[in-house]
Formats: C-alpha cells, structure tokens, sequence
C-alpha cells in the first residue's frame, strides 16, 4: 500500500514538471491535457485521475509555487498577530500593485486569466480560491482574532474569512484598472497608493488608527511582499 502510495505521489509531481513545461512554452491558452499527457509520457485517461481539467492542473501549479515562496512560508510561519495580520495585507497588496506596474508579464496573464475566469464558468477561479483559502486563511483569521484580544481592532460580526476575501477583491480590481497601456483609472504614484490600500483594507477589517499607525510604517519600510496571495493572480 505504501509502494502504491508513493507511486501515486511520484506520477503526479511527474505530470505537474510536465504541465510547468507546457504552460511555460506555449500558455494557458496554447495548452491541452492531451500535450501535457504526452509530455508525460503517459494517457490523457490516466493524467485526468489525478487532475480532472486542466484548470485543476494550472490553480495546482500556482499554489506550489506560492508555497514554495520562502517569504510566504516565513510569514505563514510567524506567531499570529496584529503585526502578522498587517504584514500578509500589505504584502497582498504590494503583490497587486507590482503586477499592475507591468514588472511582471507572466503574472500579468495569470491576473487576467483570473479575471476572466470569473466571466466564464469560474472552474479556475474557485479551485484558486479553495487554494488560498487552505494556505492564507488560517493566518489570517487566527491574526485577526488575536488582533482583536489585544485591543487593536474591534470586531465585525459574520465570517472572518470573508473580510480576507474582501481585501483581496479590492486590490484585484485596482490592478486590474492599471494594467491595460492606457490605465482604466489614474490612482497616481504607485507607492501613495500601496499606502492608501494598506490603510482602506486595515481598516475595513477593524483595525483602529493607533495600531495602523504602529505596524503599517514598519511594514511598508520592509522588503516589499511578492509572494502574499501570488496564486490568486
């Protein structure tokens, strides 16, 4: 059962190398599970019983990647806090805000991926969502609560998670407004707005102005994040 088990584990690490390859040469759009399989060396039948589309494939690959992100695993990692709480949103937050500065083209296609995702059937959107959702959420909530024990945000009724999602979507569709060549919106310099986005969604989550005012500065000063939610695009 063991030898089966590991068996198993090794085909699938095998179908994601080939799946990375594809996407890498010829994009979301260009790739089948038909030229992943092959890649594989193995049948499309046996790919789809370990992954049932290739939407599964693509939301798989990103969320290693994101795991694999020592940044994120340090964060994920820390005692939660008010600090950590603060950290992991501006560390979204400059994720978004770099992708929609055109640093990145590959994130930039997986945002709009994303985006378009949400206008189709969703497949990848949901699977991404689940994703985020098992890796980000637990730090998040658990941030939250203890932000609220120690006096430093005041707490808002409903699922604590959604506030997560709340966040995200704010700053997912302010990249958006700045990827096209010619900006949908003009929010100015893009280090005013990481500030203005940390402030608007630490607030909306509960946190009051005397404990923004003492880890937000901080965690600005910081190495910008990468990493924080980089699935999600």
């Amino acid at each position: 059962m063991s030898n089966l088990r590991m068996t198993s584990d090794l085909r699938r690490q095998l179908i994601l190398g080939a799946a990375k390859r594809c996407f890498a040469r010829n994009g979301f759009a260009g790739t089948t599970t038909k030229s992943v399989a092959a890649a594989a060396a193995i049948s499309e039948g046996l790919l789809f019983k370990h992954f049932p589309s290739k939407a599964a494939l693509y939301a798989e690959i990103l969320a290693e990647e994101c795991e694999a992100d020592p940044e994120l695993a340090h964060l994920l990692g820390q005692e939660p806090s008010t600090a950590t709480l603060v950290e992991l949103v501006r560390g979204m937050v400059g994720h978004f805000v770099n992708i929609s500065n055109g640093s990145d083209q590959e994130e930039a296609q997986r945002l709009r991926f994303m985006a378009a995702s949400h206008l189709e059937d969703g497949e990848f959107a949901r699977l991404l969502y689940g994703k985020i959702a098992d890796l980000i959420g637990p730090t998040f909530v658990t941030s939250l609560e203890r932000a609220v024990e120690a006096g430093d945000a005041s707490e808002i009724p409903g699922e604590p998670l959604n506030l997560f999602w709340f966040a995200h979507h704010a700053v997912l569709t302010a990249a958006l407004t700045r990827l096209p060549g010619t900006p949908c919106l003009e929010y100015g310099d893009a280090t005013v707005l990481e500030r203005q986005l940390c402030q608007f969604i630490l607030r909306g989550i509960g946190l009051n102005e005397a404990a923004i005012a003492s880890h937000l500065d901080r965690a600005l000063s910081s190495t910008p994040g990468q990493s924080v939610a980089r699935e999600s695009a």
